[in-house]
């Protein structure tokens, strides 16, 4: 939305559109969603002149009201599917990763859950025939896990006709067994994933700002921005927030951060997919004692909650701990040179 049209609401002149436009406040219903208080200390604008904006954006836009079930399965109907190319995944999670909800992946360190992100970050890249979306990705790292190497891998492991498809979509002359041919479709795939590592807490919510704006101005593109991966959500949160004298304020910063990430797939009708680290619960006796980080705020925030637990040589078990129309529920799956494989 032009700065000008902000100007229209009472109290807003040109110094403080600039104010609200630089903080994230470019609607009127980004506005009107807003509570004073995070408006007066974002935007460094009075918490009194912040209700009367935000009042005033509310009559505006049109926001609060109530709508009938037939138009939010309407809306629903916009949603996609991200395949994870492996049948007893997809069927867990209904047909694939929701576009417009996050998916929460935690586990302990090497159950695969850094794999699952590259691995997305390929399939989102594929047709809707093949359970892609069109789309490129977003890759917000946060404990140099990305490796191109890993990307390669995966795209030379998609099956024979997905890859001759790609190809004749990519306009790339040759064939999957053509090396030359291969390197260039690895690149193409490589393009469209934008990568950024984050070195804090506050880079990292930083770089969820930059994320809304990548994906708007790739939105009407050939490749509009379908999947956005944080790989880990949490790392950086957990290492700077030491100790229960702490906690409060990191809750309060991740669940910011949660809202700007749920803020992009809203806009942009993209899957948010973050991992998470976890702990033991020294006071569980029974069962698996593994638990996530994050408490409540992520709980809450994560539309689907998945459990990655190492088992067998290279087999992983994938459980869907939560999700809002799914039962729970357990599938199988392989981490291998060439990604993730069905059993």
């Amino acid at each position: 939305m032009p700065e000008d049209e902000l100007e229209d609401l009472p109290g807003v002149g040109p110094a403080t559109a600039d104010k609200l436009v630089e903080n994230g406040f470019e609607s009127y219903q980004s506005i009107a969603v807003a509570s004073p208080g995070e408006m007066s200390n974002t935007a460094d604008i009075g918490e009194s002149s912040a209700a009367d904006i935000i009042n005033a954006a509310r009559d505006a836009a049109d926001v609060g009201g109530f709508e009938t079930g037939a138009t939010v399965l309407e809306r629903r109907e916009e949603i996609g599917k991200l395949s994870w190319q492996i049948d007893e995944v997809d069927d867990l999670l209904g047909g694939g990763i929701e576009t417009q909800s996050i998916t929460e992946v935690y586990g302990e360190f090497g159950s695969g859950k850094s794999q699952v992100t590259h691995q997305m970050a390929v399939n989102v890249q594929l047709p809707p025939e093949h359970g892609g979306l069109d789309g490129g990705c977003i890759f917000v790292d946060s404990e140099d896990t990305f490796r191109p190497e890993r990307i390669d891998d995966m795209v030379r492991g998609l099956d024979d006709e997905i890859l001759v498809d790609e190809m004749e979509r990519r306009e790339i002359e040759g064939t999957p067994s053509d090396e030359e041919a291969m390197e260039e479709l690895v690149g193409a795939f490589l393009d469209q994933i934008h990568v950024a590592k984050a070195f804090n807490s506050n880079h990292q919510i930083l770089l969820a700002e930059k994320a809304k704006e990548l994906a708007g101005e790739h939105e009407e593109s050939e490749w509009p921005i379908r999947i956005v991966c944080v790989d880990s959500l949490t790392a950086h949160f957990r290492a700077e927030y030491v100790g229960r004298g702490e906690l409060a304020d990191r809750q309060q910063k991740l669940n910011k951060h949660l809202h700007d990430l749920m803020r992009i797939g809203d806009l942009f009708n993209t899957a948010i997919l973050v991992t998470n680290q976890v702990a033991s619960n020294p006071d569980s006796y029974f069962g698996d004692p593994t638990q996530a980080i994050g408490g409540n705020i992520l709980g809450h925030a994560s539309t689907f909650r998945m459990y990655l637990r190492k088992s067998k040589g290279d087999k992983r078990i994938v459980r869907l701990v939560d999700a809002p129309n799914l039962a729970d529920g357990e599938a199988v799956m392989r981490v291998q040179g060439e990604g993730l494989k069905p059993e």
